[in-house]
């Protein structure tokens, strides 16, 4: 299934997206497999399938330390994208936005990595450290391929410039909730909702909102105030690395916080129709 057909089954059924984020081969590619088909089995509509890398400057301590163990348990991209295979093969229908940064795909050849993951099955790419300026460039050549370029949005983001990236945003932009990285806490839920309400009013391109949510009530308040969606990485990580030794004994917890995030969802997009039924009345 496509991210554009996702998003419009989605709206159908009146809910809000749940993006599980996971970084293949932490602690090792047989959980990595169960934890994600745990995750889609569980409430998460989209998988953000991150390939490790060295220094991941967008990722907080709990990603920087997933990728850390995934590298030197011997995890590499192909294998990434083999991981991808299995899964499909498997039967994991849910979509897949692969995420790196840039360097992996510069050094394999761009072109090279777009056709690898597309066959592989995934519907999207994301490289949180690839400027707008380079991205422009290179969203023809992703296109051509038949993948999305998502493209991120941050607090800081001038007018002019978020401007620019929606109107390059393809598949959903995904907006960054926090200043700094991934597992911080979301403490800035008003100013996120002014963001995206401005966001809605330049275009209808789905939103994602990421970097700090971990609770249902995060997810329920973002979708109420207008956001497609949320992403949520960290806080699936930092309970399966409570027990590296046995990571499997986690996955319930995991499922259990899955649900609480999707159950958020669902219900911030019930309060967001009911709010527009009493502007209307």
């Amino acid at each position: 299934m496509s991210l554009e057909s996702k998003f419009e089954d989605l709206k159908r059924r009146r809910e809000g997206a749940h993006m599980a984020h996971v970084y293949y081969g932490d602690p090792n590619e047989e959980f990595s497999l169960k934890l994600i088909e745990t995750l889609a089995e569980n409430g998460a509509d989209i998988i953000e399938f991150g390939i490790p890398f060295s220094d991941p400057i967008a990722d907080g301590a709990v990603f920087q330390e997933a990728c850390q163990r995934a590298l030197s348990g011997g995890i590499t991209p192909a294998k990434c994208i083999d991981g991808i295979k299995r899964l499909r093969a498997e039967g994991l229908e849910t979509p897949i936005v692969v995420t790196t940064y840039f360097n992996i795909p510069y050094v394999m050849g761009f072109e090279e990595f777009l056709n690898m993951v597309k066959n592989a099955g995934a519907q999207g790419v994301l490289f949180p450290d690839l400027p707008l300026e380079e991205a422009k460039p290179l969203k023809s050549l992703v296109t051509k391929v038949g993948l999305n370029l998502i493209l991120q949005v941050a607090p800081t983001t001038s007018l002019e410039r978020l401007k620019q990236i929606l109107e390059e945003a393809s598949g959903f932009v995904y907006l960054i909730s926090v200043e700094g990285v991934t597992g911080a806490k979301l403490k800035t839920q008003g100013f996120i909702v002014r963001l995206i309400k401005a966001i809605r009013e330049l275009s209808t391109v789905p939103i994602m909102v990421g970097f700090g949510v971990s609770k249902k009530e995060h997810a329920e308040t973002l979708v109420a105030a207008g956001a497609d969606g949320v992403v949520v990485g960290s806080a699936y990580a930092r309970i399966y690395s409570k027990n590296l030794k046995d990571p499997f004994q986690k996955l319930d917890e995991v499922a259990k916080l899955a649900r609480e995030i999707k159950s958020g969802c669902v219900e911030g997009y019930r309060k967001r129709i009911a709010s527009y039924r009493e502007v209307f009345q």
